[in-house]
């Protein structure tokens, strides 16, 4: 039997093909080479047409428009939404317990002067908490969506630089911040347009014990609850939930695609179309 060549499975994976479609086996090469013509054309005006849909009709990717859909259900929900910097103080990152000889630190994009992209939205977010919890009355609720930089291991599930949605309530009811966390990754969710996922007990590498927002082996979001050991580096006494969605895994998921490079922003692909497609 002939499978497809390396080559041609990478092809009509960047085309947007079903990894099933990439297994099939042929009795004799020339059956092969005419089947992946096939699908090639078929794929290539599958894309055209996508492309044209987004030119005449949408006018804005997917991922722009989840970011839409999520601001506006957090702002519903009583969230004032507040945009920082990209670029972070090396003892901002301390104050997160990220020195030198933390795993995290080795993925962190350093700038000279001990300044480095963001790697988080948190340290920016605990920052403009201080202030705001002492001129607002509680309970405080602030989300930001924005870039964040890792140098994530390269693979269908990791992106150098990536969206995320970090939201973070203070000074409600100790007895009700887990029940918090569980309405707000609902909350998310269902302006994702993703209805079937699972909660799932953890350990994150910065904030120790943890609640995923997953489907199947995918982790979505994560969620945490305070007071917590970080926040006496920041000065702050306050009950607390939070959680941090990855964008570009939202739509993924949701899109049903291995492959989250089509999802991010990039200059290979629009709006999950590839663009070498002639």
């Amino acid at each position: 039997m002939f499978p497809f060549t390396d080559g041609q499975k990478r092809r009509l994976l960047e085309l947007g093909a079903v990894p099933s479609v990439c297994g099939a086996e042929f009795a004799f090469p020339t059956q092969r080479e005419h089947q992946f013509k096939i699908l090639e054309k078929e794929l290539v005006n599958e894309s055209k047409l996508k492309l044209q849909t987004l030119r005449e009709q949408t006018r804005r990717p997917a991922l722009l428009i989840l970011q839409q859909d999520i601001e506006k259900a957090l702002c519903e929900e009583g969230f004032v939404q507040v945009s920082t910097p990209l670029i972070l103080a090396k003892k901002l990152l301390e104050k997160m317990s990220i020195g030198d000889e933390h795993a995290l630190s080795s993925q962190v994009f350093w700038l000279e002067g001990d300044r480095c992209l963001r790697p988080m939205l948190a340290p920016n977010l605990y920052s403009l908490s201080i202030d705001l919890l002492r001129i607002w009355e509680k309970p405080v609720r602030i989300f930001e969506i924005g870039s964040c930089f890792r140098k994530e291991s390269q693979g269908s599930r990791h992106l150098n630089e990536f969206t995320m949605c970090n939201l973070v309530e203070w000074g409600l009811p100790e007895e009700t911040r887990m029940t918090r966390v569980k309405e707000l990754a609902h909350v998310v969710m269902t302006a994702a347009g993703i209805e079937e996922y699972d909660l799932k007990e953890t350990d994150s590498e910065v904030y120790g014990p943890s609640l995923d927002v997953v489907q199947g082996d995918t982790e979505l979001a994560s969620g945490n609850i305070g007071p917590h050991f970080l926040d006496v580096n920041w000065g702050i006494r306050s009950t607390w939930v939070g959680l941090g969605f990855g964008l570009e895994r939202l739509l993924m998921t949701r899109q049903k695609t291995n492959n989250i490079h089509c999802v991010g922003k990039s200059l290979s692909y629009l709006d999950g179309v590839r663009l070498k497609i002639n």
